[in-house]
C-alpha cells in the first residue's frame, strides 16, 4: 500500500512537471529557484533545495552539481547519469519545480517589490500583483531588464512576457 502511495505521488509530481514544461519549455534554473529531487524507491535521496548564488546544489552520492543555466530535464538527466552504474542499475529520477525565483517591479506602482513568478506572466499581470498603477504612471514608459542581459533595459508594453528574475520599471508620465 505504501509503495502504491509513493508511486501515485511520483506520478502526480511527474504530471505537474510535464504541465510546467509545456508552458515554459526553455526555462533555465537560476539562483532563488526552489526544486525537489526524488529517486523512486529511495526516500533518503529526496531533497528540496533552493539554488544559491553559486547555482549549485549538493546531492547525496554526487556532491556538488551545477544547476544554474540548466533546464529541469537537463538536471534530471545529469543526476540520472551520475547515479546510474555506480549506485543504481536504472534510477528513476524526478526533478520538479517547487517555487520559481521572483521578478521585481518598481516605479509607479502602488506596492513595488519582489513577487513570485508564474509561467506565462505578462507585465500587466505583474502590475496587478503590485497593486496596480499609480495615477502618475505612464503606460508608454515601461522598461524591463532581463536577468540574462544585465543592465540592458528594453522597452516593454503591458502585454510583454515576464521571466523569472526580471526587473520591471514603470516611469512617470508627463502631465
Amino acid at each position: 500500500m505504501q509503495q502504491l502511495a509513493s508511486l501515485l505521488v511520483t506520478l502526480c509530481l511527474s504530471f505537474s512537471s510535464w504541465l510546467y514544461a509545456q508552458d515554459d519549455v526553455a526555462y533555465l534554473l537560476g539562483p532563488g529557484d526552489k526544486i525537489i529531487i526524488q529517486v523512486y524507491g529511495e526516500e533518503e535521496l529526496k531533497i528540496e533545495t533552493q539554488l544559491t548564488d553559486s547555482g549549485k546544489i549538493n546531492y547525496p552520492f554526487l556532491g556538488e552539481i551545477a544547476a544554474k543555466g540548466l533546464t529541469i530535464k537537463q538536471l534530471e538527466n545529469r543526476i540520472y547519469t551520475g547515479l546510474k552504474g555506480d549506485f543504481f542499475i536504472e534510477p528513476n529520477v524526478f526533478v520538479g519545480m517547487v517555487e520559481y525565483r521572483p521578478f521585481f517591479i518598481h516605479g509607479e506602482v502602488k506596492v513595488p517589490g519582489g513577487f513570485p513568478y508564474k509561467p506565462g506572466m505578462t507585465v500587466n499581470q505583474a502590475v496587478a500583483l503590485a497593486g496596480g498603477l499609480t495615477e502618475r504612471a505612464s503606460k508608454e514608459k515601461i522598461f524591463i531588464t532581463r536577468e540574462a542581459s544585465k543592465n540592458q533595459q528594453q522597452n516593454a508594453t503591458l502585454n510583454t512576457k515576464v521571466n523569472a528574475g526580471d526587473t520591471i520599471t514603470i516611469d512617470q508620465r508627463f502631465f
